[in-house]
């Protein structure tokens, strides 16, 4: 047994959902498995919830809302500072946990999904300090106040980065909520809920009960004291919340899929443009909603660009996601690996040129999800590579004649989430970049900043997360005339 199985057994929190402040029994019988990405095998049951579970949870969020809701900012901000303080304490049990259910190397574990999910408290909490939830317009005040309960549907691809990008914003707005994270990966959710237990927020503040979409998603989209969805996951998850929740004419909040473009521009160093390029597609093994999957290039340096992104690729190690040499591990789940393969397969057929990768599993693994970093070149935008978001290790490298093509190729997608652009001018670089319909552009690779916006353009959703626009979506806006 693993360590993160053996610490939720021993608490007895892996068969329970946390509501009301309790651990309490599901109502159901029914059950969900966590498979090893790694070894394909089973490694723990858990409880899959149902409408009285949702109920019961909605019900205490509703009570709780109440008192939470008049509580002063910096009272929830000192929670948001245990919570943080609580979440670093179990950093590495919540690693193994993450390395365990979706398959992520240890060591991107470390570096990366746990401590930019904590990131997201901290980003929360310090909100708390300069937000302006009243403000005066002659003798008007323009209130923001907490939208109510908050219903919150998480992805597996970043678990707990995606629950504590809904949960503390929400938390520091004021709302209560319920959580449904993903059914493949639900074990970090129930490490995030003892950490919420030990950092004394009062019961009822936030809930959580594990699921899929039939079960409980849809009963929390339509749940009549429900105030506000949001949901990270597929545009056809997105459209069913949403489609769910419009009878009760609730807020939806929806981040959904992409397929952004990274366009290299002629004046670009491309050796550090190109691989700099390809760690992002890759990086999460491509499992990213925001993931630069198509690289738009000069066709006069195509030859160049593909030499270095073979070289690039052909230094990734795919392998076991607890060994400490591994660079990637393992797909997430069965269905994304098979969905992965079959558009590889697709690739080919279309015609693309295959400069690396391919079908199959790397060399020497027989068992496990575990997929060849693909590249493809000489792609076309209209081929079904180009288009559809394929959630894995596969880049298109689309090549241009000019700038205002290359701009063209970048909009030629029903999404809109993020998009890079990489060149030495940057007149010219931000001239790209604000031409490019998408929520989050990159120039030239910076560092990841929590408090810039995220959200997406066209099919990629709607509303903001990430810094005072994450806070802001959790708040709704009251006039109050004569006030001053």
């Amino acid at each position: 047994m693993t360590v993160p199985i053996e610490h939720l057994s021993r608490n007895g929190h892996l068969d329970r959902f946390f509501i009301g402040g309790e651990w309490r029994e599901p109502s159901g019988s029914a059950r969900g498995v966590v498979i090893n990405p790694a070894t394909e095998e089973a490694v723990c049951h858990f409880p899959l919830g149902n409408g009285e579970d949702v109920g019961v949870a909605v019900s205490a969020a509703r009570r709780a809302f109440l008192n939470w809701s008049r509580t002063r900012p910096e009272y929830r901000a000192d929670l948001l500072d245990r919570l943080q303080a609580r979440l670093e304490a179990h950093s590495e049990l919540i690693a193994q946990c993450l390395s365990l259910e979706m398959g992520a190397a240890i060591g991107y574990a470390r570096t990366a999904q746990v401590p930019l999910a904590i990131a997201h408290v901290k980003t929360a909490r310090d909100a708390l300090t300069t937000f302006p939830f009243v403000e005066q317009r002659g003798h008007t005040a323009v209130t923001r106040e907490p939208m109510g309960v908050c219903a919150l549907i998480t992805p597996w691809n970043w678990p707990l980065y995606q629950i504590t990008a809904k949960v503390a914003p929400a938390l520091a707005a004021g709302c209560t909520v319920v959580l449904k994270p993903s059914e493949l990966s639900p074990l970090n959710a129930l490490l995030f809920a003892e950490a919420i237990e030990e950092a004394g927020f009062p019961a009822g503040v936030f809930n959580l009960v594990n699921g899929d979409g039939p079960g409980v998603g849809a009963g929390l989209a339509s749940h009549a004291d429900v105030d506000m969805i949001s949901i990270t996951g597929s545009t056809r998850a997105g459209i069913a919340v949403a489609q769910a929740a419009a009878p009760t004419v609730k807020r939806v909040a929806q981040e959904l899929g992409g397929k952004s473009p990274n366009v290299i521009l002629p004046d670009v160093d491309l050796d550090g443009a190109v691989s700099l390029g390809i760690a992002a597609a890759f990086r999460n093994l491509g499992q990213s909603c925001s993931a630069p999957t198509r690289m738009i290039v000069p066709r006069a340096q195509l030859a160049e660009i593909e030499s270095i992104a073979k070289r690039v690729t052909d230094e990734i190690v795919v392998g076991d996601p607890l060994a400490e040499t591994t660079t990637h591990g393992a797909i997430a789940n069965r269905a994304q690996f098979d969905r992965i393969q079959t558009m590889i397969g697709v690739g080919i057929s279309e015609g693309a040129k295959l400069v690396t990768g391919g079908p199959g599993r790397p060399g020497g693994l027989k068992a496990g999800f575990f997929a060849k970093p693909t590249i493809f070149s000489e792609v076309r935008t209209d081929m079904r590579i180009a288009q559809e978001e394929i959630f894995g290790p596969v880049l298109c490298i689309i090549p241009y004649e000019t700038v205002d093509e290359a701009v063209t190729i970048a909009n030629d997608t029903v999404y809109g989430l993020g998009a890079h652009v990489q060149g030495k001018d940057m007149v010219v670089v931000k001239d790209v970049a604000s031409r490019i319909r998408a929520g989050q552009v990159h120039l030239n690779y910076p560092a990841w900043d929590p408090h810039a916006p995220f959200g997406g353009f066209k099919q990629s959703g709607n509303g903001r997360e990430y810094g005072l626009e994450g806070v802001s979506e959790y708040l709704e806006v009251k006039s109050i005339l004569g006030y001053f």
